[in-house]
Parts: C-alpha cells; structure tokens; sequence
C-alpha cells in the first residue's frame, strides 16, 4: 500500500499519510495548496475502513476554513 493516497471524497488536493507505529496505525489527513500545507486531522486508525462520519467531520473542517 502506498505510504500516502489521494482521498477525493474529503475534497480536492486531500490526501492520507500512512505511519505505523509500534502501537498504532496514525494518519494524517491534508490538503496541499499552493502556498501550504492544511493539516486537517491527525488520528489512529481504529478500523479497516475510515467510518462515514470521520470524512464528514473533515469535510465540514475544511469547508469551515475556506469560509463556505
């Protein structure tokens, strides 16, 4: 798997950094604008799948810092 993937279904330029850990699998979600680096969320991965609710709250993050 790859390290980072793009996640289309939070929003454009977001992507999902994979690290492991010892005790964790972490990701860090984040958006690449031109001029920086949103980081909008840093959490351990509890489930194989990233629950619903999860990508609506970064959504919503997102759209609140784009003032929309």
């Amino acid at each position: 798997m790859p390290i980072s993937r793009p996640m289309p279904s939070v929003g454009a330029r977001v992507h999902e950094l994979r690290i492991r850990d010892e005790e964790h699998n972490w990701r860090i979600i984040y958006r690449a604008d031109q001029d920086r680096i949103l980081i909008v969320a840093v959490f351990a991965k509890t489930t194989r799948k990233t629950p619903e609710r999860t990508i609506d709250l970064r959504k919503k993050r997102l759209r609140d810092y784009d003032g929309l």
